[in-house]
């Protein structure tokens, strides 16, 4: 057995996820051994664990385009590995998806994270993988995390969440697009042209 497939067999024994794989539902994550780039989101949509791949949705869509890449090489190159803070959809709240589970990533991604020794850049996709990955205070925003990125490079890029919930944040926040947009895809296309 690999090292991929113990760790899901881990992971779906723990008594935490017993609800999901007592309904069939295995922990949804790619993790290439040759993985140059790392996406860490929030947590699997409901439309991305009914079709068990990962960012199969909208907001995949938009963050593929930001990426500059194909949906091919997001899924199929082997150089994007993608883990979210909670590997299942957590359910449905007032004002959309519900956050991940607590503790849940720092207990498994460590794991992970040494199955992809290759990885040079990883995207922190929204609030809870910034908050998460770069110890911010709790006064700290989003806004002020995005445009300080370059604190955070080579390792970390910061990025607001790309789902449709956020229109209004980057229709107000048009530097996004002028100046991390950019930053973002030059920094893919070098890696994946290695």
């Amino acid at each position: 057995m690999d090292k991929i497939e113990e760790l899901t067999r881990q992971i779906m024994a723990d008594p935490q996820n017993v609800s999901y794989t007592e309904r069939g539902i295995k922990p949804l994550f790619l993790a290439p051994a040759h993985a140059k780039i790392l996406v860490i989101g929030q947590a699997p949509g409901r439309v991305a664990e009914k079709s068990r791949i990962p960012w199969n949705d909208r907001s995949g869509e938009l963050l593929r385009t930001w990426m500059g890449v194909s949906r091919a090489e997001f899924y199929d190159s082997g150089l994007i590995g993608i883990i979210p803070m909670d590997f299942y959809f957590p359910g449905s709240g007032k004002s959309g998806d519900l956050p991940p589970r607590p503790g849940f990533a720092e207990k498994w991604h460590p794991l992970l994270k040494q199955t992809m020794p290759e990885v040079e850049l990883t995207l922190l996709v929204g609030s809870y993988a910034c908050r998460s990955y770069l110890k911010l205070k709790k006064s700290a925003t989003l806004k002020e995390t995005i445009q300080n990125y370059h604190n955070y490079l080579p390792e970390y890029l910061p990025l607001v969440h790309p789902s449709p919930r956020n229109r209004r944040w980057l229709k107000n926040n048009p530097w996004f697009e002028t100046l991390i947009l950019p930053e973002l895809q030059g920094r893919v296309a070098d890696l994946l042209e290695r």
